[in-house]
């Protein structure tokens, strides 16, 4: 996968609808618990305690993981 997408705009790209509002991470509608994985935080919306949490903001997270596999409930 493209480390330089969000991964909001992966899943828009393979047809998958998400939850979308404000695109930027601060209306929370793109929240996601993170079940499995690492996210690589390059965003600067998230605080550093949001960052170390198993929530993500995935229209403004990169798609990028520390670990091998970065696994994110979409129903969650």
């Amino acid at each position: 996968m493209p480390g330089d997408k969000t991964i909001a705009q992966v899943l828009q790209e393979h047809g998958v609808a998400v939850p979308l509002s404000c695109e930027m991470g601060i209306c929370g509608a793109c929240l996601t618990p993170v079940r499995e994985g690492t996210v690589d935080h390059r965003d600067t919306v998230q605080s550093e305690a949001e960052k170390t949490g198993r929530r993500t903001a995935y229209c403004t997270v990169l798609l990028r993981s520390l670990s091998a596999n970065l696994v994110i409930d979409l129903a969650g």
